[in-house]
């Protein structure tokens, strides 16, 4: 049963299982599974070999239980496998390591045959020895032991960027609370509540240390002679209730949330509007970011008034142009922040998508626009203008700020603007930083060449762990009227890791942008000015070709270039330190083409 409803969670959060201590002999497996279902736990973790058995010639595995005692459908939704705890294939003494082998093997093959969804293995050695020797497999999760201490946030904030399918919640973890029942530290509320965010199933394990329910231990055991006239609530019952009340008391996902979580963690290549004329769906999208628009018509506002004094209102017409207007939102902006300020003005909407320029007419007619507006149905590095504009707005920011060729279109379309006109945006500025992110890798592995790993992708990040905070990589400010200056940029940058953090792998480096439109008015989605509430665009994600282990206090060193060709602009990335990576390159591809 769910530990609850939770508005647009639909995660595998919500379920809740149990670890069978004692190995369930004979038939003893399916009362111990009855008993947890009807207690409302999910599933079972539970040891899947006798552990007590060592391989000898001849010897038949001694399985928990027979396949026959639970149907398929059981077994692969409600039993987890947990493979022997005395296995250690890095074992010093040569026969338990070989023993420990071929068990391995022989439990593997168990758990296959039976068709279990995932099995558990024991220590953080073994995960990263798995993960490496298996090349990051897709298919290896971990399992988390949650004691009563903790290790310091940033170390466990590295593990939300790891593959975590379960969390193993000791009872030995558990406080009690004033009526006697267990509750929880804080610090470990505050780690479930990641953890029921980030789609990770909670696994009680351990003795009840509190005696607020009473429960007999021969169906805890699994003692297929164990008979009882009148059911017995589970012994760890109060554990998974405290789970239930912590997943309840969680908010519900905020609207912004729910519209986005389908895109967490989904690989997207970036929008290219100068080389490809965009669809309607990804105009409708965009115009609903309301918070967007209202930045722009704030910034509008302000230089409309700067440039008309009070004294001037009514005897100037100020001239703005839109440069990629698309289906009229930052006219309708501008139109907006000139009644607001009480200023008179005469618009230019330039835009190349014709389809985009048929909308703009139905909709300049319909507001009854036409003696304010004049549309232009024109490449804005083509089109010679009549006249000089004092403002110039343009919307042509991507996720990393200039990915989309606002430098290199601006440039070319400030010969439109006066000379002591204004720039909307006026400057903006790019971000990286380094990231744990298995998900993304394992997600580009999948496509099975180096091309895809040379791609900068857009993402919805989710199940990431920010390793360092963002730093700046390259700026752009409008209008740039010194003699011409090169759009290709190089920078190096060094993060340091916080001490606490301990050991982790770097998949990549989410890329972000902070835009200046005018004056004090912002736009951006670097994590630490972010503009609340807005979903225009997303992170963007520099991958590498093959994870980066960064040992305890070791620094990341990464450069970065932006390259500018006579036809097309691409990025470059390489890792330095704490070890070198390839040189990664974007060029080749179709990515911002169209110069």
């Amino acid at each position: 049963m769910p530990l609850g409803q939770r508005a647009g969670d639909k995660s595998d959060s919500r379920y809740c299982g149990v670890e069978v201590l004692d190995f369930p002999a004979g038939d003893g497996l399916p009362a111990v599974l009855t008993h947890s279902l009807s207690s409302a736990f999910d599933f079972l973790l539970a040891p899947l070999v006798d552990p007590e058995y060592r391989p000898t010639p001849g010897a038949v595995l001694p399985v928990a239980a027979s396949d026959l005692v639970l149907s398929p459908s059981q077994w692969s939704s409600h039993i987890v496998g947990k493979i022997s705890e005395w296995i250690d294939l890095d074992s010093e003494d040569e026969q338990l390591r070989l023993d420990s082998e071929l068990t391995l093997k022989q439990e593997i093959a168990w758990a296959t045959h039976l068709s279990l969804q995932s099995e558990t293995v024991d220590s953080w050695e073994w995960w990263n020895s798995f993960r490496l020797l298996c090349e990051h497999s897709s298919q290896l999760y971990v399992a988390l032991d949650i004691l009563s201490s903790l290790p310091s946030m940033n170390s466990l904030g590295r593990w939300f960027g790891e593959p975590v399918r379960a969390a193993i919640l000791q009872t030995d973890a558990f406080l009690t609370n004033a009526r006697g029942y267990p509750c929880l530290s804080k610090r470990h509320q505050t780690l479930l509540t990641g953890f029921f965010n980030h789609s990770v199933q909670v696994i009680i394990s351990g003795r009840s240390n509190h005696n607020v329910s009473q429960v007999s231990e021969g169906v805890l055991s699994g003692d297929e002679n164990h008979t009882e006239d009148t059911p017995t609530r589970h012994a760890l019952s109060p554990y998974l209730e405290y789970m239930a009340y912590l997943y309840q008391r969680m908010d519900p996902l905020p609207e912004q949330e729910r519209f986005e979580i389908n895109y967490r963690d989904f690989l997207q290549s970036p929008l290219q509007p100068l080389m490809d004329n965009l669809e309607a769906q990804t105009y409708e999208t965009f115009e609903k970011d309301t918070v967007k628009y209202t930045q722009y018509q704030r910034a509008i506002a302000k230089a409309l008034v700067d440039k008309v004094s009070e004294d001037e209102v009514s005897t100037t017409r100020t001239v703005l142009m839109v440069v990629g207007a698309g289906r009229g939102p930052l006219v309708r902006a501008s139109l907006q922040a000139a009644e607001e300020t009480g200023r008179k003005l005469k618009v230019y909407a330039v835009e190349k998508n014709p389809n985009a320029v048929i909308t703009l007419h139905s909709l300049i007619k319909l507001e009854g626009w036409e003696s304010m507006v004049t549309i232009i149905s024109s490449d804005m590095r083509c089109w010679d203008a009549p006249e000089k504009a004092d403002i110039l707005v343009s919307e042509l920011l991507g996720s990393f700020g200039d990915n989309e060729l606002s430098p290199e279109c601006l440039d070319g379309a400030q010969r439109f603007l006066k000379p002591d006109g204004i720039s909307i945006p006026s400057s903006y500025t790019s971000f990286v930083q380094p990231v744990t992110a298995s998900k993304l890798h394992n997600d580009i592995k999948a496509h099975k060449d180096i091309a895809h790993f040379e791609t900068a992708y857009v993402v919805k990040l989710h199940r990431v762990a920010r390793l360092a905070p963002p730093q700046e990589v390259f700026s752009f400010t409008h209008p740039n009227f010194s003699p011409k200056v090169s759009n290709q940029r190089y920078t190096k940058l060094q993060f340091e890791l916080p001490q606490d953090t301990g050991s982790c792998l770097v998949h990549g480096f989410a890329g972000y942008f902070d835009a200046v439109l005018y004056k004090d008015v912002h736009l951006g989605i670097e994590p630490n000015t972010c503009t609340p509430n807005m979903f225009s665009w997303f992170p963007i994600f520099f991958p590498l070709r093959k994870p980066i282990y960064v040992p305890s206090e070791s620094p990341i060193e990464v450069h970065f270039w932006r390259c500018c060709g006579a036809t097309k602009v691409w990025y470059e990335w390489a890792l330095v330190a704490p070890s070198p990576s390839p040189i990664h390159n974007s060029n080749g591809r179709s990515y911002w083409v169209g110069l």
